[in-house]
Parts: C-alpha cells; sequence; structure tokens
C-alpha cells in the first residue's frame, strides 16, 4: 500500500508536469528555437551512397516553400491549392488526415505559400500570403478563429506578399502587418481578440519570422522588417530599439538591385546582447551590440563574405555557417567568426540554398538540384562526408529540413518526403 504521504507528492508532481500553466513545446519554423538548431542525438554519422532509407513520400499536395511541423503524430504544412493557401495534415505515412483554407493566397511573384504552421499542444496557428491569420484544432483541422490581419490593421506588402510564420508567446501570437498604424501586434492566441500593437515606424515587412530573446528578464521579440532591425517588448509591445539595417554598407558592399537591401528572408540570431541579421544581393552582414538596458543599438562589425539568401544561417561553437548569394543562381557555403566576422573559409558545393544543424553535423540543401549534404561542423573547412538527391518534387529546393526524432523530412514543393537519419 502507498503511504499517504507519498501518494500526495506523486498527486502535486503530476498535476504541475499537466498543468496548463506549465510551458508547451511548440513545433515551428526552424525547430523549437526558430535558430535552425535540432535538438537530435543517435543520428546516423554517414549516410549509405544512395542515402538514407526514404520512410514514405507524398505528392501531388498544395505547391509551397514552406516546410513542416511535426506534432500529434502528424506533419503540418501549408500550400497554394486553386489561389487560396490552405493548412494540411499528413499521418506517419504521408497519408492526407485534412485539409482546411486558410485565406486568398499570393498572386503575384512567387505565388505558392511560405508561412510554416506553428503547433503547441492540440491547436495550430498559420498565415497566408495576404496576411489572413488564424487557429485550428490541430487533430481535426475544425477552425477556431480566423481573419485577414493585414486588412485589421492596414499593413502593407512587400514584392512576395506575407512570409511570416507565426511566433507563439505564453498566451499571445505575433503578427508584423506594419504600415501607416502598427508595426507588430499581439493577439489573443485562443481569440484571435487585440492584446497590443506597436507604434509604427513607416516600414513594410520583411520577409522574416520573429525570434524571442530572454534579455534582462523580459522576454523581447526581434524581427528585421524590410529596412529596420526591430526589438518589442513582448509584454506590451513598446519599440524597445529600432535601426536601419537596409542602409548599412561600406565601400566593398552595394546592392545590385534597387530591391537589394530590402530582401530581409532570414531570421536574426541572439547572443548575449549581439543580434545578427543577414540578407543576400551583396548587401552586407551585420553585427549589432544592444546596450545593457536595450536603450541604444550599434554596429559592431560587418561582413562581406555570407550574404545569405534566403536559406537560413546556424550558429555552432561560436561560428556562423551559411551559404553566400553571388547570383540568383549561384552561391558558395561560408564560416564566420561570431565575435569578430572574420571569414573562416568559403567553399564550393553545388550552389546556395538553406542549412540545418543537429547532433555535430551540418545539413546543406543545395536549392538547384535538390543535393543534400551531411557536413561536419568544422570551422577551418567544409567537410563533406555524405551527401543524396532528392528524387521528387518540381521547381526550386527552397523549403528548409526539419528533423524530428530521427527522420529527415524534406518539402520540394508539392512532395514531401521522410528519410531514416537514425543510428542503427
Amino acid at each position: 500500500m502507498i503511504p499517504t504521504k507519498i501518494f500526495l507528492i506523486a498527486i502535486i508532481f503530476l498535476s504541475t508536469l499537466f498543468s496548463t500553466d506549465n510551458p508547451t513545446k511548440q513545433s515551428q519554423w526552424r525547430g523549437e528555437n526558430r535558430d535552425g538548431i535540432y535538438n537530435e542525438i543517435g543520428l546516423l554519422s554517414e549516410w549509405p551512397e544512395d542515402g538514407p532509407e526514404m520512410l514514405w513520400s507524398a505528392e501531388e499536395l498544395p505547391q509551397g516553400y514552406s516546410t513542416v511541423s511535426v506534432a500529434n503524430g502528424l506533419i503540418y504544412s501549408t500550400g497554394l491549392k486553386d489561389e487560396m493557401d490552405v493548412l494540411f495534415a499528413l499521418d506517419n505515412n504521408g497519408n492526407k488526415k485534412w485539409e482546411v483554407p486558410i485565406g486568398k493566397g499570393w498572386a503575384q511573384s512567387f505565388p505558392p505559400s511560405r508561412c510554416t504552421p506553428t503547433v503547441e499542444g492540440e491547436k495550430v496557428w498559420v498565415t497566408s500570403g495576404t496576411g489572413d491569420i488564424g487557429c485550428f484544432n490541430a487533430i481535426t483541422g475544425e477552425k477556431i478563429w480566423l481573419f485577414n490581419a493585414s486588412e485589421k490593421f492596414e499593413g502593407n506588402f512587400g514584392e512576395w506578399g506575407i512570409a511570416e510564420s507565426p511566433l507563439i508567446i505564453g498566451d499571445k501570437i505575433i503578427f508584423t502587418p506594419c504600415g501607416n498604424k502598427t508595426t507588430m501586434v499581439a493577439l489573443d492566441k485562443n481569440t484571435g481578440k487585440t492584446i497590443w500593437q506597436s507604434k509604427p515606424l513607416n516600414d513594410k515587412p520583411g520577409y522574416a519570422s520573429p525570434i524571442v530573446a530572454e534579455i534582462n528578464n523580459q522576454k523581447v521579440i526581434i524581427n528585421v522588417l524590410a529596412t529596420n532591425l526591430i526589438g518589442v517588448d513582448a509584454e506590451n509591445g513598446e519599440i524597445l530599439f529600432h535601426k536601419d539595417y537596409a542602409s548599412i554598407s561600406n565601400e566593398v558592399s552595394v546592392a545590385i538591385w534597387e530591391g537589394g537591401p530590402f530582401t530581409n528572408t532570414n531570421n536574426p540570431i541572439y547572443k548575449d546582447y549581439n543580434i545578427y541579421v543577414t540578407s543576400g544581393y551583396d548587401h552586407v552582414g551585420v553585427m549589432f551590440q544592444l546596450s545593457k538596458d536595450l536603450s541604444k543599438v550599434e554596429v559592431k562589425w560587418i561582413d562581406n563574405t555570407l550574404d545569405v539568401h534566403h536559406g537560413g544561417a546556424v550558429l555552432v561553437d561560436g561560428y556562423i555557417y551559411g551559404s553566400n548569394w553571388i547570383n540568383n543562381r549561384k552561391g558558395d557555403w561560408c564560416c564566420i567568426d561570431w565575435e569578430t566576422g572574420e571569414t573562416k573559409y568559403t567553399a564550393n558545393w553545388e550552389t546556395k540554398g538553406s542549412i540545418i544543424a543537429a547532433d555535430g553535423k551540418l545539413y546543406c540543401y543545395d536549392e538547384s538540384k535538390g543535393n543534400i549534404a551531411l557536413v561536419n561542423q568544422n570551422s577551418e573547412k567544409f567537410e563533406l562526408i555524405s551527401s543524396f538527391k532528392v528524387p521528387l518534387g518540381s521547381g526550386p529546393h527552397w523549403s528548409h529540413p526539419v528533423i524530428n526524432d530521427g527522420i529527415l523530412y524534406i518539402r520540394h514543393m508539392d512532395a514531401i518526403m521522410a528519410f531514416d537519419i537514425k543510428s542503427k
């Protein structure tokens, strides 16, 4: 018989564990912390000559550059179908469970959807290319709430519409409409009601998704707009700092076309009062340093090597890895020092693309031919271990890889594939 005291302690522990106030793990854009780092272990240290085993594939899906989120035994993504952005879920064998409309998709340049769903518990949040935002039941797909936030907050658009993947902080969902009325808004994640809206900066949205950092015991939302790097207090929407990133250049950095510096697609990277921002088209990468009270943001160093187009970058053991932009069809793989911006290497492998990291390795996905490389995390050289070519899908390979429970998920426009990369 269990003693009463032990029984009560067990009940208290279990109630704490399953309390609604307990933080719930999120599945979202570029991993749990939005940094491209997947906390997986026991992965293959090299792949067979023809690549890891493909467990399943799903084809003829709604078209998207978005990637996947994995939760609740389902795989979630978005796509464009009959001019509408849709949210869909697949089971663990790649069979479609359900599909629901989000809103009108982007109809101009490169219209396929870009939003990666954010999943927390049994709810999933998404945005459309024209600024719809909504919450759905993650198990059934049933709509909980949905409206066009860009219209409501009089937001505006860049050339490629809205590409933001929702950020969830506590009871809030964050969206960045920009425009003359506000810059960023926080909505109640369960109802869609407005909690706060920040002041306008007369900027346009970029194509990056915000991150959240714990600074001075407060949560700070960090993102890069078309022009500005911004930091916003997650509690009340106060813009703590902003800095014009688009106009920063030096004598060897000149954007080659008018839109160059304003095409900001990559998440900022934050660590210890430092924020790194990079964009393509020969625009400089910049390390910004925050003052301790967050009232000032200054340029710490400028880099001309790693101008990431839209494949993201990862910070691993004091070094930033990614691929640069030489032209729209060409780029090298690079490593630079986090503290100084010093170039450690540039290497030619296929062409530029997206990058993530897990279990001591880099995963590089070439955007042109769809080759995927397993690379050692080595700041001295691009050390290729294994590679294989994605067999399905069409168009450019712009979706970022995802790793969940030893499975590598690859989205290629209208196809999703799952590869077994667990070490046996």
